[in-house]
C-alpha cells in the first residue's frame, strides 16, 4: 500500500505535458495547485514561490519533492548538447531507453559523456556534505523502484518467461540502488578513473545470482512447491568493478576490473535499460554477468575491440566452480550511424560443464530506418560439454534423464522493431524463434516462438508506465505451466520509480 500511495503521488506530480527533465531552476507549481511556466501566475493575489531542489534553507524532503516537481516540468529546448568525441547519438533518449547503439564492458561508448539525468536523491543531497562532495568527485547516487503485475493463462508458473514468473499477482520485482563515477573518455590528455557499486533487491535476483556471492539464499533453499528455487526475495551486488581510462592507447582504452554485465545482449538486468517489461527466452537462458578483466579499446569513431578474462559464467573468480574463460568482441558503426553490428565470443574455454560454464557465439545487427524507428536483432549459440544427464540412452521427452554426461546445444534469434510515437512514448514489437535442442536451459527439449508488444510511457524523466501483451508457443513438447500446455498468453504492466 506504501508503495502504491507513493506511485500514485509521483504520477500526480508528473501529470503535466512534454514533462521530461526541468531546466536550471526551473519554477514549479503554486500553492494553489497550478504551474507557473516562467512567471507568476495573474490571480491577483501574492503567489508564493514554491521551494526548489537547490533551497539550502528547506530540509532533505522537501527538497526531495521539489526535485519531482522540477522533473515533471517541460525540458530547456535550448540548452546545449555535451561535447563528444566521434559520431552523435543515433537515437532518441526518451523515448528509448538508450540514445547510443549497443556496447557492453562501459558505461557509455568512448568518446562519448555521461548521459546519466540528474535524478530527486541527488538533487536533494546538493546541500549536504556529502552531496556537495559527492558532486566535487563526479559520484552519482540514483536508483529506482520497479513493481510489475500480470495476468496469464497459466496458473503455477510463467516460465520461460521473465522475469514475471509467478503467475496472476502483482510483484515486486527490483529495487536498485547505484553508486558510480564515469571515466571522462572524451578528454584525451589525462588517465581517469571510475567505479560502479550497484545492489539489487527483489524477485529478480533469482535470475542475477552469481555463485560465490550470496548465491546461498538462492542455492541452497529449494522447494518443489516454488516456481524457483530459493527464497522469494532476495539481494544481489550485480555490479562492482573499478575503471581505468587510458587515453594513449589507440583512441582510447578502458580497462574494467570487477563484475559487469554479460557483454552482447540486447536486452539488461536492470529494468530501466530494456524495450519491454519481460525477458525474450534467448535472453532467459544465457549468460547475466561475468568477473575478471575486460579491456575496451577505440580503434576509430566507428571500430572498437574488446578483449577480456573471466571466471567462466555467472561464477566469482574465487568460487571452486570457475574456470579461466576467454572472451572477445567487436563493434562498427557505419559512417552513416545508420547500422551497428556487434559479433561476439561472450565466452570460450576447453572445460566441461560445471555450474553455468558455456560456450557462447552471439552476433548484434542495429539499423535505424530513421530518428524515430530502429531495429535491434540478436542471434547466438550455446553448448557445453560433458554435462550430466545429457548424454545417449536418455528418458524421451525427459530432459536430463540419461545416465551418461553429453554435449548439449541451444539457438536462437531475437528481433525487436522500436517505434517512438513522441518524446513521451515509444512502442516496441518483439518476435522470437529459440530451440531448445536437449532442454538443458529451459527444462523441455523444443522449439518456442515468442511474441510481445509493449508500450513505454515517460510520464516524467522520474516515472515510467509499461503495459504489455505477450504470447508464446512450444512446439515439440508442452512446455508452458509446468508440462501442462504448449502455450501462454500474458498482460503485463509494469511502474518504474526513479530516484
Amino acid at each position: 500500500m506504501r508503495w502504491a500511495m507513493l506511485i500514485m503521488a509521483m504520477m500526480g506530480l508528473g501529470a503535466v505535458s512534454g514533462a521530461y527533465a526541468a531546466a536550471p531552476g526551473a519554477s514549479t507549481g503554486s500553492s494553489g495547485g497550478a504551474f507557473e511556466w516562467g512567471g507568476a501566475l495573474d490571480t491577483g493575489q501574492a503567489t508564493p514561490a514554491s521551494a526548489k531542489s537547490s533551497d539550502c534553507a528547506q530540509n532533505f524532503f522537501k527538497r526531495l519533492g521539489a526535485a519531482y516537481r522540477e522533473d515533471a516540468q517541460p525540458s530547456d529546448s535550448n540548452s546545449p548538447a555535451p561535447v563528444r568525441r566521434g559520431m552523435s547519438t543515433p537515437l532518441d533518449s526518451p523515448a528509448f531507453p538508450s540514445a547510443e547503439w549497443q556496447l557492453g564492458g562501459v558505461s557509455f561508448p568512448i568518446g562519448a559523456p555521461d548521459e546519466n539525468s540528474q535524478y530527486p536523491l541527488e538533487k536533494a543531497l546538493g546541500c549536504t556534505m556529502l552531496g556537495q562532495w559527492m558532486q566535487k568527485q563526479r559520484i552519482e547516487m540514483f536508483g529506482w523502484l520497479n513493481v510489475s503485475g500480470n495476468i496469464s493463462s497459466s496458473n503455477f508458473t510463467n516460465y520461460p518467461l521473465s522475469y514475471q514468473v509467478r503467475p496472476n499477482r502483482v510483484e515486486f520485482d527490483q529495487a536498485v540502488l547505484n553508486i558510480q563515477r564515469i571515466v571522462d573518455t572524451v578528454q584525451t590528455d589525462h588517465l581517469d578513473w571510475g567505479f560502479d557499486v550497484s545492489v539489487l533487491y527483489g524477485y529478480d535476483y533469482h535470475f542475477t545470482t552469481m555463485k560465490g556471492i550470496f548465491s546461498n539464499q538462492l542455492l541452497n533453499n529449494s522447494s518443489p512447491y516454488t516456481q524457483l528455487p530459493g527464497h522469494v526475495y532476495g539481494v544481489d551486488p550485480m555490479l562492482f568493478y573499478a575503471d581505468i581510462y587510458v587515453p594513449w592507447v589507440a583512441e582510447g582504452m578502458v580497462v574494467r576490473v570487477g563484475r559487469w554485465l554479460s557483454l552482447p545482449d540486447i536486452e539488461a538486468q536492470f529494468s530501466p535499460n530494456n524495450y519491454l517489461v519481460t525477458h525474450s527466452i534467448l535472453y532467459t537462458a544465457d549468460p547475466y554477468t561475468q568477473m575478471g578483466v575486460l579491456t575496451t579499446t577505440r580503434l576509430s569513431a566507428q571500430w572498437t575491440l574488446q578483449v577480456g578474462i573471466h571466471g567462466s559464467d555467472d561464477t566469482a573468480v574465487w568460487n571452486h566452480s570457475a574456470r579461466p574463460t576467454f572472451q572477445a568482441c567487436v563493434r562498427w558503426v557505419s559512417a552513416s550511424n545508420d547500422d551497428m553490428l556487434y559479433p561476439c565470443i561472450n565466452s570460450v574455454n576447453g572445460s566441461n560443464y560445471n555450474y553455468d560454464n558455456l560456450q557462447m557465439y552471439a552476433m548484434t545487427w542495429g539499423h535505424r530506418f530513421s530518428q524515430r524507428f530502429h531495429i535491434l536483432t540478436e542471434a547466438y549459440e550455446m553448448f557445453a560439454r560433458g554435462i550430466p544427464g545429457y548424454g545417449p540412452g536418455g528418458t524421451p521427452g525427459v530432459a536430463g534423464s540419461s545416465p551418461l554426461p553429453g554435449k548439449a546445444g541451444e539457438f536462437g534469434v531475437v528481433n525487436y522493431m522500436n517505434f517512438e510515437l513522441d518524446t513521451r512514448n515509444m512502442v516496441s514489437f518483439r518476435n522470437e524463434f529459440y530451440n531448445d535442442e536437449k532442454g538443458q536451459r529451459t527444462g523441455y527439449a523444443t522449439r518456442y516462438s515468442e511474441h510481445t508488444l509493449g508500450l513505454t510511457h515517460w510520464v516524467s524523466q522520474d516515472l515510467e508506465i509499461r503495459p504489455e501483451l505477450r504470447y508464446d508457443h512450444s512446439y515439440d513438447e508442452a512446455a508452458y505451466d509446468k508440462g501442462k500446455r504448449d502455450y501462454q498468453v500474458v498482460g503485463l504492466i509494469d511502474v518504474i520509480l526513479h530516484f
